[in-house]
């Protein structure tokens, strides 16, 4: 991350260790529609019924849960937040009240709505790219995605924005895939950071064959990171995550840090899983029985190492070294 953000995260950190909070929202993951241009294998967003796939959140809704949280970031996901006829408004809002945005795209409908946005050192696109080309279609179930995707992002950083990009790995990923992609987006494409992360099974999406376990993934990233590789690419995480994703350490789930709001209200326990929604960030975080989830505890859980759940954890560990603050201060 920037120096600024990166101080303003640990500035935020330090004051809920002052007030002893024990849960605290990092980074709310927003939810303002269902509806998504794509239908991606391993999505389940629009399986919902059409009347809900037709609703859009007001911008006033999805800024008064922001508020509520406290949370210093915000990820606008869904669905397709461009397809919301208000998401400019949305963000320039939370941009307003000094939050850390980052829309979240598949940037096939970037290039017409780019206009209604301006560069802000505290957004950033973050485009979905899940490979190179073949693997990136073939995950959307849409040809010529990838190459629209690209041009996007090449289009938005020539205006001046910050672009991140997420990529999602599943069990017919390879060490090389993951390296692939990564050299392009880095060195190529140049983008500002990248995320990674494991699939998640969610429950409805259409590919229910290709969700990686713990092991694979520990073996899949330890041999993409091999020979220190990952220590190149502009990876938008902190170095106990990944440390976490090659199996050097491991962490138990803090989905309470990084909750969802939806259409539907706040989701229990992440947005990964759909047990039941509140109405107040105060009723999730307290009536919630987080004890009760992760692997280990809820079977759902068992397969899961998402950022969601666990870079929170890795997060809060880092401020809680010396060793580990410097390690990422110098990483970054």
């Amino acid at each position: 991350m920037p120096l600024r953000q990166s101080v303003r995260l640990g500035t935020y950190l330090f004051k809920q260790k002052l007030l002893r909070r024990e849960k605290f929202a990092l980074l709310v993951e927003l939810e303002p529609l269902y509806a998504c241009n794509l239908a991606c294998a391993g999505c389940g967003k629009i399986q919902h019924p059409a009347s809900v796939l037709k609703q859009r959140m007001p911008v006033e809704q999805a800024v008064a849960a922001i508020e509520e949280s406290g949370a210093p970031m915000v990820s606008i996901a869904g669905g397709e937040p461009l397809m919301h006829k208000q998401i400019d408004e949305i963000v320039q809002q939370l941009l307003d009240r000094n939050k850390i945005v980052f829309l979240c795209t598949n940037a096939v409908l970037l290039p017409k709505h780019l206009h209604k946005f301006k560069p802000h050192r505290n957004f950033a696109w973050m485009v979905h790219i899940d490979g190179l080309r073949e693997r990136h279609d073939a995950s959307v179930c849409k040809d010529g995605v990838f190459d629209e995707a690209v041009a996007a992002i090449r289009q938005a950083q020539a205006a001046g924005f910050r672009v991140m990009t997420n990529t999602t790995f599943f069990d017919t990923d390879t060490p090389q895939d993951v390296i692939d992609v990564l050299d392009y987006l880095n060195d190529e494409l140049g983008v500002d950071n990248m995320q990674i992360s494991p699939g998640f099974a969610y429950e409805k999406a259409p590919d229910q064959e290709h969700w990686l376990g713990p092991e694979e993934t520990r073996q899949l990233f330890a041999k993409a990171f091999a020979g220190g590789r990952r220590k190149k690419w502009r990876l938008n995480h902190s170095p106990l995550f990944l440390d976490f994703l090659e199996g050097k350490v491991d962490f138990s789930c803090t989905a309470w840090a990084i909750p969802s709001y939806s259409l539907k209200g706040w989701q229990r326990p992440c947005y990964l899983m759909e047990d039941g929604w509140v109405s107040t960030y105060k009723e999730l975080i307290e009536d919630t029985d987080w004890g009760s989830y992760g692997r280990g505890k809820d079977p759902r859980c068992a397969n899961c190492m998402a950022h969601c759940g666990y870079e929170p954890t890795a997060v809060v560990a880092t401020m809680g070294s010396l060793r580990e603050s410097i390690r990422a201060a110098v990483g970054s």
